[in-house]
């Protein structure tokens, strides 16, 4: 279903920039895939195209675009198969051709591995797509895998083992630990077992991995890679509080451990593109352990782009062939706290 153009509605947080003049011929089609609430990063790159002088036109697709908030507030809001369905690929290039998108941007974990292992034939017809190589976005989709790599790399994580090798006794690992569905994300299916009961009820579900638990502070931290894979930036926040899985309260900080851990792990990674996030937890000692990686935008984004760190203008710049802006450059101490709004039909 395509939705009618619309504007930004009343009560978006206003941010001062200095716009560019609008240069002819200099525009852009991009598309918010699976865009569900994230008007925030829509936002964003409508921000970023104004400060290059670009004419750009967003469009957003999503299940049911009529009940997607980021849909309506795109230029044009689109229809979408499931993520994770047969159809999903071949529909969205026939709307990237249809509607000559030149930018895609992915949202959602289920839609990141069809991406990017069909990035070759999205870029056939023009489109370039703003995910990272398959075998990265394998890795980051399954936690057990996430777990070995960071071992392997030598950067501190949790004692991470599959649900079977507790069960069949090959792990040493002790109750209580927290319990995660293998390939899940938004916090679903997390719990703490602390008895064996628990563990084979588990069992009869989707696999599983058990993890250590960790105290401390909780972290995000934003990373942005050029189109050579390049890291250029990387902007931890404490997630001060967190509602089904997403930051609502949240403030940057220059942390030299986390930042060095940021490094380092930007290193590792093989065939990174454009944004991606990991989570992290500070003990009381000050040592960190990364627990998570995101192969895409995190849900708080919008604070490392207020903070100065604009992911969304640099892929713009990129996607355009102009001069690339991307540096490490952002401020410390900006304090996002989220509030519920409303788009009205």
């Amino acid at each position: 279903m395509d939705l009618p153009v619309t504007s930004q509605r009343e009560g978006a947080a206003h941010v001062s920039t200095d716009h560019a003049t609008p240069q002819p011929g200099r525009s852009l089609r991009m598309l918010l895939s699976s865009a569900g609430r994230r008007v925030g990063l829509l936002r964003s790159f409508r921000e970023a195209a104004a400060v290059l002088g670009i004419g750009l036109r967003l469009y957003a697709s999503d299940l049911m675009p009529e009940c997607s908030a980021a849909c309506v507030e795109a230029d044009m809001g689109l229809a979408a198969p499931p993520a994770d369905s047969e159809d999903f690929i071949p529909a969205m290039l026939d709307i990237c051709k249809r509607e000559r998108i030149g930018l895609i941007v992915p949202t959602i974990d289920t839609e990141l591995i069809a991406y990017s292992e069909a990035r070759d034939r999205f870029s056939a017809i023009g489109c370039q797509v703003a995910v990272s190589d398959p075998a990265l976005v394998h890795m980051a989709r399954d936690k057990l895998a996430t777990a070995r790599f960071l071992s392997d790399a030598g950067i501190p994580s949790p004692a991470t083992v599959a649900l079977e090798d507790v069960l069949d006794g090959r792990s040493d690992l002790s109750l209580p630990l927290l319990a995660k569905p293998r390939h899940g994300s938004s916090s679903r299916g997390i719990m703490m077992v602390e008895e064996r009961g628990q563990l084979e009820a588990l069992s009869r579900a989707e696999p599983y991995i058990l993890q250590q638990f960790l105290y401390g502070r909780e972290f995000t931290v934003s990373l942005y890679f050029d189109g050579a894979g390049r890291m250029r930036c990387a902007v931890p926040h404490e997630r001060l509080r967190v509602r089904s899985g997403e930051v609502e309260k949240g403030v940057t900080l220059r942390n030299p451990l986390l930042q060095d851990m940021a490094w380092r792990l930007g290193q590792a990674l093989q065939g990174a593109r454009g944004a991606m996030c990991f989570q992290a937890r500070m003990d009381e000692d000050g040592g960190a352990s990364i627990f998570e990686i995101n192969a895409r935008f995190g849900g708080g984004y919008p604070l490392a782009h207020r903070a100065g760190a604009r992911f969304s203008q640099w892929l713009l710049e990129e996607r355009l062939g102009l001069p690339c802006t991307a540096g490490d450059d952002w401020r410390e101490d900006v304090l996002m706290l989220r509030f519920d709004d409303a788009v009205f039909i």
